[in-house]
């Protein structure tokens, strides 16, 4: 799963002069600690679930906080693009994926937190919540819009899709939006964290049209010139 700006190579060459160049043995150690690091919310929860130290409604812990990771790692993806382009640190590309893999991960244990805790594993009612509660196709219509990015996140399915995986890929767009919308109105209080996560989105959304913008401006003005 990666954030579109384009398929290019993970860790090619850097492309603004002046900026960090980074050694292929640290952006591997970078990547091990990455991983690592992204696994720590997980193992807080299982902690707390072993040490019963998860508050006074364990269930509810376990949901809000593997949904508020899946969202903050939807966030970091959609973060690498604006950071590559403003930098020039090509190299960032060999995180995107990852990033993009834990936010479907975590957001597959929100999903099974709400399913089991909530609904018992019952298919009827899940299909029930997610036609009678805005909220919850919020949800569910995030998770969904995730998962065949998570799918097809391989450089084998980049060679097979071609020009078709950049279209794909432009759901992550949809995934922040409809997350955004998720967290909103679940708290009913558009305020504090749901506001921060929602101009998240937004800014890292307007970068993406104001680059585009950008370069067709530069693009015209060099064609008037010639």
């Amino acid at each position: 799963m990666s954030d579109v700006g384009s398929v290019s190579t993970p860790g090619a060459a850097v492309s603004r002069p002046g900026a960090a160049v980074f050694r292929p043995g640290a952006a591997k150690i970078a990547k091990v600690l990455l991983f690592f690091t992204s696994l720590v919310p997980l193992v807080l929860l299982v902690h707390g679930a072993r040490t019963n130290n998860l508050g006074a409604n364990p269930a509810e812990t376990i949901q809000l906080t593997t949904g508020h990771w899946a969202f903050r790692f939807l966030l970091l993806t959609l973060t690498i693009t604006p950071v590559r382009r403003l930098t020039g640190w090509n190299i960032v590309i060999r995180y995107r994926r990852m990033l993009g893999l834990f936010a479907f991960f975590y957001a597959c244990c929100h999903f099974a937190a709400y399913w089991a805790f909530d609904l018992n594993f019952a298919i009827g009612a899940m299909l029930g919540d997610v036609a009678k509660r805005p909220f919850i196709t919020m949800g569910f219509a995030a998770f969904l819009s995730m998962a065949p990015l998570a799918l097809t996140s391989t450089k084998g399915w980049i060679r097979r899709l071609g020009r078709n995986w950049t279209r794909l890929h432009r759901l992550i767009y949809v995934s922040g939006v409809c997350a955004a919308i998720h967290f909103a109105w679940k708290v009913k209080v558009f305020a504090g964290a749901p506001v921060r996560y929602a101009l998240a989105v937004v800014l890292l959304l307007g970068f993406r049209v104001f680059w585009v913008l950008l370069k067709d401006r530069r693009a015209r003005a060099l064609k008037s010139a010639l």
